[in-house]
């Protein structure tokens, strides 16, 4: 019988401060309402001031330092950078920052309602320099309207890239964003005096004799894109009538993969089992989340009946892309057996 692990999303202890500590939250964006309440997160309602992937957080702090005004709010998945940055919080005793752990697409489309940000600042993006990675560059067409969408008018669009093609491709992309006003007087600068601090990146393209390309632009007053907050949807659940065993259910399980309606991606990765239940351990990649998780298939007290939906492993929402892959593992379930039929079924199909 295999043992179901799951890492912790939690990473570490609590921050010390001045000998005392305080409970400094450690940010999930799985964990984090849909759309956050920033003033209550910070303690107070200031603007908001956004750093897409902060890396080792030289300018997050840069901007914690210069902005006590503001609520900064810093985005990366790398761990590593997380805690880092956090333990430099901890040095300087910054209590206008709030590191979550996400992505950019997670952040913009999930945590940020429309109109919510004073500014977005963009430094050193990973350029996925091969053709068939392309689509994983965050200066896309969908991201870019979601950001235009989430900018207060007035608010400001900064980018810093040090990759020539890179900046071309933005340059061309902002010039056709309409909400976007250009504030330099060509397409790019190739210095920035006033951003006050140089990034980790930036640092090593300067030594390595690369040209730094800087972007400033502001949110006008031309009608936003429609992109609205995705929120979650209720619970899926399922009951079904199955006349097999959990050990007979258990030994037709394979892994595998499957890409479904709306670009969504499920790999169904393995299967655990204890004397009552099953636990399929699930990836799913949306384009705007990725989830990882399990369901459980558990039995119910009459006989041949079975409960399909989520466990709390994982902390998983229940998203459109979600509600898909409960849908294709209910029929994974009645394909098991001629007899097998739903009795409840509390899932979205669109």
């Amino acid at each position: 019988m295999r043992r179901f692990v799951y890492p912790i999303l939690q990473r570490h202890a609590p921050i010390r401060y001045n000998e005392r500590m305080i409970q400094l939250p450690k940010l999930h964006s799985h964990m984090l309402a849909w759309p956050t309440d920033w003033s209550a997160l910070f303690g107070r309602q200031a603007p908001i001031l956004l750093e897409i992937g902060f890396g080792y957080g030289a300018f997050l702090l840069h901007l914690a330092r210069s902005h006590p005004e503001a609520n900064i709010v810093g985005v990366e998945i790398a761990s590593r950078c997380l805690e880092q940055t956090e333990r430099a919080v901890e040095r300087e005793k910054l209590t206008n920052v709030r590191l979550i752990h996400a992505t950019a697409e997670t952040m913009l489309h999930h945590l940020c309602a429309p109109q919510s940000l004073s500014a977005i600042h963009i430094n050193f993006p990973d350029p996925w320099f091969k053709r068939a990675h392309s689509h994983r560059r965050l200066m896309q067409r969908d991201t870019l309207e979601a950001m235009v969408s989430r900018l207060l008018p007035g608010g400001h669009l900064y980018l810093a890239t040090d990759i020539r093609e890179y900046a071309a491709m933005s340059a061309e992309l902002l010039a056709a964003t309409p909400q976007l006003e250009n504030l330099l007087p060509g397409a790019w600068v190739n210095e920035l005096p006033e951003r006050g601090v140089r990034t980790k990146y930036e640092n090593a393209a300067l030594l390595a004799g690369r040209t730094c390309h800087y972007f400033v632009y502001r949110r006008n007053a031309f009608p936003a894109p429609d992109v609205p907050i995705i929120k979650d949807w209720p619970m899926p659940h399922v009951v079904v009538h199955l006349p097999l065993t959990l050990d007979e259910i258990f030994a037709c399980f394979q892994r595998q993969d499957k890409t479904l309606d709306s670009g969504v991606y499920v790999h169904w990765m393995d299967i655990y089992r204890n004397p009552q239940r099953l636990l399929i351990e699930t990836f799913i990649k949306e384009p705007t989340i990725e989830q990882h998780f399990a369901f459980l298939l558990a039995a119910r007290p009459a006989a041949h009946e079975y409960t399909l939906k989520l466990s709390t492993i994982g902390h998983p929402r229940p998203t459109s892309g979600v509600h898909k892959a409960a849908s294709a593992l209910r029929d994974w379930v009645l394909s098991l057996h001629p007899q097998a039929r739903v009795l409840i079924e509390k899932v979205a199909e669109d």
